[in-house]
């Protein structure tokens, strides 16, 4: 075989072995493009998908209430939030739809791999796959401060890209919107939270990185001990540190809503003594309709209505021993029953990598257990929504 031949059987043969290569890039890249979506659905389930079709005089009562939502973590995925999506739980077409006025959309930053209830520790770190599956910029993949920080700067270009939503930092912007609404009743508003002092990275001067980046209520635990205090979910479940106190009142100094989901019982003792404001639970059940380490005893609940907090009640089956609107109404109603309805409202854990009976759109279904539960609709209304509404009247900056 003559030199050119050969040479010309090396071309395509290259060429081949080069077209066979490029296809497997493309391939893979494909793949790593879908992967973060199929993260999304896989750990965002409802148990039962849309439509959530209610009578009309439910449908009614829901349209006119006023309602907000203490916790989701939408802000952990990438998920287009300005667009409708038929996976996950939560986006703002599905708030409007929903007649969600307020939603809290919390920062998670560190969650350990082998997640447990209980005696969980701080040394691994599944947030850091998710960032790098979802191509999070470099400063978060060591950086728990940063990871925050990225997630409230995704939250604001949001509220910038948006003429139906707005980000609600104080005061002045709580009336705005609450006027703004009564005009325009598919205007939705968000609270950005923060889920776990860690993200402090045991820096005092990191609360006012925070609330510079537009963090309006901190809570102190997730899953594990950490520099402020302990987690119900930790190996020592201690109480506050000399840290964590500093914390405490850096926080209540700068209008900061303290939020006491996830921690230890000695933590939820020292910050309800110590608060000069409402605090919140964002997130949980209670002992009395679903016994176990994540949720409330009735002391707990009874200490934390008499700072004038609200107890958001959570939608998941940890929270409410169920999987259904029955559920979360019976827990609801012990909460009434025990301390009053000025003191509980909704939690759900949207997007928190639950599986929730429902997405958002499915909220009248809450309406309409609440009323089979007997309550009215003035009780409704503050349940809804109300309750968190005169807690943010409370303790927001001027």
């Amino acid at each position: 075989m003559s030199k050119g031949k050969r040479a010309s059987r090396w071309r395509k043969r290259r060429w081949g072995i080069l077209g066979v290569i490029g296809l497997a890039i493309i391939a893979v890249s494909l793949v790593f493009a879908q992967l973060p979506i199929l993260m999304d659905k896989r750990f965002n389930p409802v148990v039962q998908r849309p439509p959530y079709p209610v009578v009309d005089s439910v449908s009614q009562i829901h349209q006119e209430l006023w309602i907000a939502d203490l916790h989701a973590d939408s802000l952990l995925w990438n998920r287009d939030l300005s667009q409708k999506h038929p996976y996950g739980h939560v986006d703002l077409p599905r708030l409007q739809d929903a007649n969600v006025a307020l939603q809290v959309l919390t920062v998670v930053t560190k969650v350990p791999t082998d997640l447990k209830l209980e005696n969980n520790d701080h040394r691994s770190d599944d947030i850091l796959k998710l960032a790098l599956i979802q191509r999070w910029p470099l400063s978060t993949w060591n950086s728990l401060l940063q990871r925050a920080l990225y997630q409230a700067e995704k939250l604001h270009k949001l509220a910038e890209s948006q003429r139906q939503f707005r980000l609600i930092n104080n005061q002045a912007d709580l009336k705005s919107f609450l006027q703004a609404r009564k005009r325009q009743p598919q205007l939705t508003a968000s609270l950005l939270g923060l889920e776990g002092a860690h993200a402090l990275q045991g820096r005092l001067e990191n609360v006012d990185r925070l609330y510079e980046a537009g963090f309006r209520m901190l809570g102190l635990a997730h899953f594990f001990d950490t520099e402020v205090g302990g987690s119900a979910h930790g190996l020592q479940k201690g109480g506050l540190t000399r840290f964590g106190r500093q914390v405490i009142a850096k926080a209540q100094d700068l209008h900061l809503l303290i939020d006491l989901a996830h921690s230890s019982a000695p933590v939820i003792d020292e910050v309800v003594a110590l608060s000069t404001q409402p605090v919140v639970v964002s997130h949980t059940g209670v002992k009395g309709t679903c016994d176990n380490t994540r949720n409330l005893t009735d002391q707990q609940i009874k200490a934390i209505a008499k700072t004038g907090g609200v107890i958001g009640i959570g939608y998941w089956p940890t929270a409410i021993c169920g999987n259904d609107a029955a559920s979360i109404a019976k827990a609801i109603r012990y909460v009434v029953d025990l301390v009053g309805v000025d003191y509980v409202g909704l939690g759900s854990d949207f997007d928190g990598a639950v599986r929730s009976p429902f997405d958002v759109t499915g909220l009248p279904l809450i309406t309409e257990a609440l009323q089979a539960e007997g309550f009215n609709t003035e009780e409704m209304s503050k349940i809804m929504g109300l309750n968190l509404l005169r807690v943010l009247e409370l303790v927001l900056p001027e």
